[in-house]
């Protein structure tokens, strides 16, 4: 019987070394970067960490500031880049990042990106009001409608994601969860692996964007919160520097919400996919692919040239 239990042991092992090898070397699963909270209170990644993307097509990176994606060679006459994993955008290369994109259209700029997934609207004005230090002459947020909603404490209490609460005016900052097992999980690609597969909850820690059903399900949740959301809207005029400014809204956003942007005096790009004959999304989630990014920053260097 010990001869059969250790040969069980000895087997599964084994098992788990070969499973372990196989899930890395053909890059199963994505490389996940470790998160620290800065002094500040923001969501960052540890700096200068790489890794692959799912099946290992491509390689991202955290430059030394802790944000994806490569840092231009100049501060000089900056434009500023934040937003959620649209703008992380692991799943693509570094050239096609919207930076990338932009500084091919707009070539006597230089542009630097904030990006996170899960970073709400109030989260990028705080990231922005750190980074102003940089002098940029322009900050583009790229926001939609579930940036607005997530970012009020008042509506729905986040832990993860920073927050404000328009009662009392005080910004609550997201905390990390469950730091330690998340460490465990990402550096042990077969567990995370299996954990991806038969997930313990339903969600999981690089969500993917919102389907269309999910979409208009968050729409109708804004409808419900407008005073809330509108009451955002000032309390970020109130408490923001918000000329140089600009709110860039991804496409088929809330109408109700852009125009009370532009009564307030937000500058503002609303981005439109209608008339493209090609998709600007992945077959399996909403994110931007190379071409959408491409489209995207198309549109955005149009409007700031103007």
């Amino acid at each position: 019987m010990k001869k059969f239990l250790k040969n069980i042991i000895i087997f599964f092992l084994l098992a788990l070394i070969v499973g372990e090898i196989v899930v890395r070397v053909t890059h199963t699963m994505s490389d996940i970067p470790q998160r620290v909270i800065d002094e500040n209170g923001i969501q960052k990644y540890y700096p200068n960490q790489e890794g692959y993307w799912k099946g290992g097509d491509h390689k991202w990176s955290i430059n030394k500031l802790g944000w994806p994606g490569e840092l231009p060679n100049s501060y000089d006459n900056l434009i500023m880049i934040i937003g959620d994993s649209y703008i992380e955008n692991f799943m693509n290369p570094n050239d096609c990042h919207q930076s990338a994109f932009l500084k091919k259209n707009m070539k006597t700029f230089n542009f630097m990106e904030a990006g996170r997934s899960g970073v709400s609207l109030i989260e990028a004005m705080e990231i922005s009001k750190n980074l102003d230090s940089l002098k940029p002459v322009k900050t583009l947020v790229y926001v939609n409608n579930n940036d607005f909603y997530e970012s009020i404490r008042d509506i729905k209490p986040l832990q993860d994601i920073t927050q404000v609460n328009l009662k009392n005016g005080t910004i609550v900052y997201g905390k990390m969860k469950a730091p330690l097992f998340k460490k465990i999980l990402y550096n042990w690609k077969l567990l995370y692996y299996f954990y991806t597969r038969f997930p313990l909850n339903n969600q999981s820690e690089n969500a993917e964007a919102p389907t269309v059903s999910e979409a208009i399900e968050e729409n109708n949740d804004i409808l419900k919160s407008k005073s809330e959301v509108f009451n955002l809207i000032n309390y970020i005029k109130d408490n923001y520097f918000i000329k140089d400014k600009v709110f860039v809204f991804h496409p088929n956003s809330n109408t109700e919400i852009i125009e009370q942007c532009k009564n307030l005096g937000f500058n503002i790009i609303v981005l439109d996919s209608s008339k493209d004959d090609k998709k600007w999304v992945f077959d399996h989630d909403s994110h931007w692919t190379c071409y959408g990014h491409e489209q995207v920053a198309k549109q955005i260097s149009n409007a700031l040239l103007k």
